[in-house]
């Protein structure tokens, strides 16, 4: 080999992104930090995070989407727990609004560590199934993408996940994915700003509201017409 020419790197070198966030979220449950990511915490310390916000209302906003981006990209549960939050601390557009840049930037940050450790391996190991599969996904992966997103049934980690691992583009990704969560994110957001009554009546929030038929159907027909962007492609493609 010409001594200018780099010598491939081992496999195992290409894990370290993955096992990082591995080793902080066992680091995270062993510390019990997902107790913090739930309704009843939220509700024990509302009025902390209330006059915290008050008093910093430029770094609350960022420090939360920062917060938002470690819980996606560590896949912590808790994701919507974190939108009501937002809604209850900024108010239903501010909080969506920062919800929804932090789970995009947090799943971009994951589906590049995936992609990153396991995407080439997987192909080279899975032949011309793989290549087909990466051909489909970087024509149609975006509106394929956005259906999933759209549809709040699907593991938001399972839709960060796959895409990396079948070699879908950056790009795409990151649009279907931001656009994709807005609609779900915008209905939580407007539950958590009120969340305030609910808390002082002793109640819990009723997220099953989401699959309701006034909000999921207009998802599903959201998810439909995405699905019908793909198609359209493909017929004018084969054409």
């Amino acid at each position: 080999m010409p001594p200018d020419t780099p010598s491939p790197r081992p496999g195992w070198t290409r894990l370290w992104p993955l096992g990082l966030i591995l080793a902080a979220l066992g680091l995270a449950y062993a510390l019990g930090l997902q107790r913090y990511l739930s309704f009843e915490a939220l509700a024990e310390h509302r009025a902390a995070l209330a006059a915290f916000v008050a008093a910093r209302p430029v770094a609350a906003p960022l420090l939360y989407v920062l917060l938002y981006v470690a819980v996606v990209a560590f896949s912590l549960p808790g994701g919507a727990v974190m939108t009501l939050a937002g809604g209850f601390l900024f108010g239903p557009w501010l909080g969506a609004a920062a919800a929804v840049l932090g789970a995009t930037l947090g799943a971009c940050a994951l589906f590049l560590a995936a992609r990153h450790a396991l995407a080439e391996t997987l192909a080279h190991r899975a032949g011309p199934l793989m290549a087909k599969l990466r051909e489909g996904l970087a024509r149609d992966g975006f509106w394929y993408l956005l259906s999933l997103r759209l549809l709040p049934v699907v593991p938001f980690w399972l839709a960060n996940l796959a895409p990396a691992l079948a070699g879908m583009p950056l790009a795409p990704y990151a649009g279907a994915t931001f656009l994709g969560i807005i609609p779900a994110t915008v209905v939580f957001a407007g539950i958590g700003a009120g969340l305030g009554q609910v808390i002082e009546a002793g109640g819990r929030p009723d997220l099953s509201v989401i699959l309701s038929p006034g909000i999921l159907l207009p998802l599903v027909g959201l998810a439909a017409l995405s699905l019908l962007g793909a198609w359209w492609r493909r017929r004018r493609g084969g054409r």
